[in-house]
């Protein structure tokens, strides 16, 4: 790997696209290896077992209530074999382990200058490697952090929705998420032309912005990607404020969406901040 992973271009690219619109990069972190099958194989074995999920990836667009069926397979094996298991799986928080803890923060140290200067300070780095079968589906879903997906080996293809409107996110979902519930997110064949498709091929990524709706395929040969995420204090705001709207809503009120960047959830978060803190809160 070279001194620097995003090359200028990219880094520039990058600063003037965030934190609301996704884009495409370039990146260099492709032979990293960390990053290998058999590698990969052993940090799954390495991580706790809250850190990794996997099962079988022939897979609808949205789950809608129907839990995805297990593959049989242990973790390892799973990953060593993707090429004919037939599986979907996902390393979380890969920065439990010393090596890929350094190899996050020096990813997100080229960038944290972008960063910072729209959404103040990095908060909460984190690192997730997603491996999949030829064919394989990640299903309709959002999620709370600002994200840059690293494509490293094999093609596939991102659906990108909207974010912030509740045509593809509903806020009772958005508000049932961060008051403890799930974020699973209900796909509807009508909501397809909504979606922007980025194909996304070894040495390409994409940034993903906070909450924005979004599904996966993979092409025709088994592909890794690593994901390298943060928090900052706006996207926090965000998930407070609607985790607020979720108390208004039980009191029989029709809240308003909290704002997207820049727009100030100050207030709401406040609330939140303070609700949440009371006995029964939640």
């Amino acid at each position: 790997m070279s001194d620097t992973v995003f090359e200028r271009e990219a880094r520039t690219a990058f600063a003037a696209a965030y934190p609301e619109v996704p884009h495409r990069l370039t990146h260099g972190l492709r032979g990293h290896p960390l990053l290998t099958l058999d590698a990969l194989a052993a940090l799954a074995e390495a991580l706790p077992e809250g850190s990794r999920e996997y099962n079988r990836a022939d897979l609808p667009v949205g789950l809608n209530g129907v839990v995805p069926p297990s593959n049989g397979l242990g973790i390892g094996e799973t990953i060593r074999r993707i090429g004919e298991t037939g599986s979907w799986a996902a390393l979380k928080n890969i920065e439990q382990v010393p090596t890929y803890r350094e190899l996050l923060q020096a990813l997100l140290e080229e960038l944290r200058p972008a960063i910072e200067a729209r959404t103040g300070a990095m908060l909460r780095p984190q690192g997730f490697v997603f491996i999949t079968s030829p064919g394989g589906v990640t299903p309709y879903h959002f999620d709370p952090e600002h994200n840059i997906l690293l494509h490293l080996a094999g093609v596939k293809t991102m659906t990108l929705f909207p974010q912030g409107d509740p045509r593809y996110a509903p806020d009772e979902t958005h508000e049932t998420y961060h008051t403890g519930g799930g974020r699973e997110l209900f796909w509807r064949e009508d909501m397809a032309r909504g979606g922007t498709e980025w194909k996304l091929r070894p040495g390409e990524a994409l940034y993903v912005p906070v909450m924005a709706p979004h599904y996966v395929r993979n092409g025709p040969s088994s592909a890794i990607s690593l994901s390298i995420t943060w928090r900052s204090e706006w996207s926090f705001a965000e998930a407070d404020a609607r985790a607020f709207n979720a108390v208004l809503r039980r009191m029989g009120l029709r809240p308003r969406a909290p704002g997207r960047w820049p727009v100030d959830n100050r207030l709401k978060a406040a609330g939140w901040r303070v609700l949440r803190r009371l006995p029964g809160a939640g």
